[in-house]
């Protein structure tokens, strides 16, 4: 099998890595890519928002699948031209990706559907935001209706801040604030049958202790050992195969990755948001468990044959990923920078750990250096937590990068016993 990846996230790199283990990928192309994928996969230039663009490099490599990775691509309808181009696409429509695309159509999804979710006010006007923060008061959840690259929330107790947030958004989501950690959980779909993996939780916060700005994610683990072993059943009936049957009843069947971010909250368990792809830096912890070749479960997914899909196989054992972030990220990060010890973990950590590239790029010297905020993800696994955490944390202490800060908390406190409270709660309200 021929795949395309479409992006040049740590998202594509933790997919290309999966995808390179299945003995059914003859061929691994990504594009645009980073300087990880280039390891694994052919790399080729293209403007990854422009379906036509994409659908013609679909074409001239002889894709059997394109899996497309990032929200914006989605969103600007380039699974829609792939398939057009007659090409099996892993990723919803443009009309289904509003479900990410706007937090104001998820809520409405989710109101026609039944899905318990926080109650929101959509606001235009900088009149209708101050009533409505007003109404819900401190604490203050502020979203930004459209795309923000995982930068379009702000959480605050500080009515100035919100209200200046809330002045930046054409369209603005306020809604309550939401008490209780939360839990990722993604689901295969090919908009009729809804395939759950495993959960995991993030940490949003740029800093330890959950301080600082949100983030698009500072880390990752998956499993969840504090949890109701039901709760992904819970999940499934109450909250994805609702949403997957509301999108069909209205014409735009949803069929690619849905994500949900959840709180479980003292009233009992809500939607934070939906994505329509897979989150980062979930995905490298949910993916480095999964022992179900990866192509076989995303063609499925995209031919509509996912009924007929045997159940995943898992891991028993646990697995971990910390973000290593350039100086100045989340506002302002700095790249460029030279990365080095990335042989060190190769040679020194693998197969329990390896890195996974964020923003990165090949300098003229043909350095690794920077080239965004998240710079770097690595993962672990190992029997249990406490295993693969340390394992991550030994090879995080080997990559050096000049002015990086990453989380040391990631996973901190969880343990392979079951325990009435996760490692560390997050703030449930994020974009």
């Amino acid at each position: 099998m021929r795949i395309l990846v479409i992006g040049g996230g740590a998202r594509e790199h933790a997919l290309c890595h999966a995808l390179s283990l299945d003995p059914a990928v003859s061929e691994l192309h990504c594009a645009p890519g980073n300087a990880g994928t280039a390891e694994l996969a052919t790399p080729h230039p293209v403007d990854a928002e422009n379906g036509a663009e994409v659908a013609a490099l679909a074409a001239r490599v002889a894709a059997d699948l394109v899996v497309v990775g990032p929200e914006a691509p989605l969103v600007a309808g380039v699974a829609d031209a792939v398939r057009a181009a007659g090409i099996p696409a892993f990723g919803p429509s443009a009309e289904a990706a509003r479900i990410e695309g706007s937090k104001a159509f998820a809520k409405e999804v989710m109101a026609a559907a039944a899905v318990p979710t926080a109650r929101a006010y959509v606001c235009t006007t900088a009149e209708e935001a101050d009533e409505a923060l007003d109404a819900f008061g401190p604490p203050y959840v502020v979203k930004d209706d459209g795309l923000a690259a995982g930068k379009g929330v702000v959480v605050t107790e500080d009515l100035e801040r919100a209200r200046a947030h809330a002045r930046t958004c054409r369209r603005v989501v306020i809604e309550e604030f939401l008490d209780g950690p939360e839990v990722s959980l993604f689901a295969v779909t090919d908009g009729e049958t809804v395939v759950p993996l495993q959960p995991a939780q993030d940490f949003k916060r740029a800093h330890d202790g959950d301080e600082g700005p949100n983030t698009g994610g500072m880390g990752a683990y998956s499993p969840l050992p504090w949890a109701d072993p039901k709760l992904t059943d819970e999940i499934l009936e109450t909250v994805l195969r609702p949403t997957v049957e509301e999108m069909r009843r209205r014409g735009t069947p949803f069929s690619g990755l849905l994500y949900a971010g959840l709180a479980l909250t003292s009233r009992g368990l809500r939607v934070v948001e939906f994505n329509a792809r897979f989150g980062d830096p979930e995905t490298q912890a949910v993916l480095a468990r999964l022992r179900t070749p990866l192509a076989g479960l995303l063609r499925a997914a995209a031919t509509g044959e996912l009924a007929e899909f045997p159940p995943l196989r898992w891991s028993e054992g646990a697995a971990v990923t910390v973000v290593i972030a350039a100086e100045g990220y989340p506002a302002a990060p700095r790249t460029g920078d030279p990365i080095e010890g990335l042989d060190e973990v190769a040679e020194h950590d693998a197969p329990g750990a390896y890195v996974l590239h964020a923003g990165t790029r090949r300098d003229d010297e043909g350095r690794v250096v920077s080239a965004g905020g998240r710079v770097l993800s690595v993962t672990a696994t190992g029997p249990g937590l406490a295993e693969a955490r340390a394992r991550a944390y030994r090879a995080v202490a080997r990559v050096r990068l000049d002015g990086s800060h990453h989380r040391t908390d990631i996973a901190a406190g969880a343990s392979d016993a079951a325990a009435d409270t996760p490692s560390s709660p997050q703030s449930p309200t994020i974009g």
